[in-house]
């Protein structure tokens, strides 16, 4: 996979989650990425100074680029970018709106200018509508989305507990990205990809949309509890750990209330004779199931919902993440040492994926702005193979 994108260049005027996400998984492909940061650095470098210094988020999203410091508000800095942009294949920007266009590098100009050039730019809200204007950030896009409305319990809302949105919109793109890569083979052009937060999450929004739509049923805020199947949830055991567990279908129901409770004659209750009769009377359910699960520690439980083939999870802490038998690592250079870090989801042919570095800040940049410089950029257009 290191080598999939391989002669790939992509330029990156980024900052936050969104689009380091996607440059970030085109570095993972094996294609070079140049990260444009301001002379002060992506703001994500400052989230936080947990991981031995540097920031948890940025550790997470820069590894495998070179980072060039740059000042856009100067003209001998815009030309080295426009020298890297001229040479590149994809060119990413999620600054605020109109931002990017005010510094010469609109996407229109670029698209006209360079026709197998891809363009991505993330934003907020979109192009369009009365919110196009708005900066947005992932807390923001959880609530005006509609996310903050079902997320939480009857004690109220809740945020989700990583930036779902920006994280949404980083696949968003790396999947519109990699088909504009796919189709330009074919056709020779390239295209722009236009992604918002607020879109990308309202696409994952569509069950209660449609629900609230053509059902007229608003979702309830249900904790860790699912809102329409029961019993599927969390319930504490004795020794005060948590296990979430979810009944799918009558056949489970059965074997849930026989191995799983001992109290098969549940089953066959009139008040939980189906779904939607369990969903209705849950309370009444759970205060059955409670009375028996609170009398047996989580492994007890455990071993009884293994015994009726039931589907379960642990409600793990941190501390019982860390050590989860399932984990794959990998490792990660950055400037204040190697970290150890959850490993990519994607597994291929068996291969676990190889990383490459997270960057200082401007730690390419003089050897950058050497490659890029006009002259370069002038011998490159005569004879690319003879430019290092």
């Amino acid at each position: 996979m290191k080598t999939d994108l391989e002669g790939i260049l992509v330029v990156s005027i980024e900052q936050a989650v969104a689009a380091p996400y996607l440059s970030c998984k085109l570095a993972d492909a094996g294609a070079r990425v140049l990260k444009i940061e301001r002379p002060e650095g992506d703001f994500a470098r400052q989230y936080d100074h947990l991981v031995h210094g540097e920031s948890a988020y940025f550790v997470w999203l820069n590894r495998g680029k070179e980072s060039i410091c740059l000042d856009l508000k100067q003209e001998s800095d815009r030309a080295v970018l426009m020298n890297m942009v001229s040479r590149a294949d994809v060119f990413i920007q999620n600054l605020a709106p109109g931002a990017i266009d005010r510094m010469g590098f609109g996407v229109d100009l670029l698209r006209q200018r360079f026709p197998r050039l891809i363009t991505c730019s993330i934003s907020g809200y979109g192009d369009e509508g009365p919110r196009r204007e708005a900066k947005a950030y992932d807390l923001l896009v959880q609530a005006e989305s509609g996310l903050s409305a079902i997320t939480g319990n009857e004690h109220g809302l809740a945020r989700v507990g990583v930036s779902v949105c920006d994280i949404a919109a980083g696949m968003t793109a790396t999947q519109a990205v990699l088909q504009a890569l796919y189709a330009r083979r074919e056709t020779g052009e390239g295209r722009h990809v236009a992604v918002s937060l607020y879109h990308a999450l309202s696409d994952w929004m569509n069950v209660p949309y449609l629900q609230f739509v053509y059902g007229g049923k608003t979702p309830v805020r249900s904790g860790l509890n699912h809102p329409t199947i029961a019993p599927y949830g969390a319930y504490t055991c004795a020794d005060g750990k948590a296990l979430l567990f979810s009944i799918q279908n009558e056949r489970e129901w059965v074997n849930f209330c026989g191995e799983g409770l001992g109290r098969p004659e549940l089953a066959t209750d009139e008040l939980y004779s189906s779904n939607s009769r369990r969903v209705q009377n849950r309370e009444k359910l759970d205060s059955e199931i409670v009375a028996i699960i609170s009398t047996l520690d989580r492994d007890q439980f455990e071993a009884k919902l293994q015994k009726a083939s039931i589907a379960f999870g642990r409600v793990s802490t941190l501390d019982e993440v860390v050590v989860h038998p399932q984990n794959r690592y990998v490792s990660v250079d950055t400037p204040t040492g190697p970290v150890q870090m959850l490993a990519p989801g994607a597994v291929v042919n068996g291969n676990a994926p190889t990383l490459g570095s997270v960057p200082a800040l401007g730690a390419d940049t003089e050897r950058l702005r050497r490659e890029f410089s006009a002259l370069n950029a002038a011998a490159y257009a005569d004879n690319p193979s003879k430019v290092a």
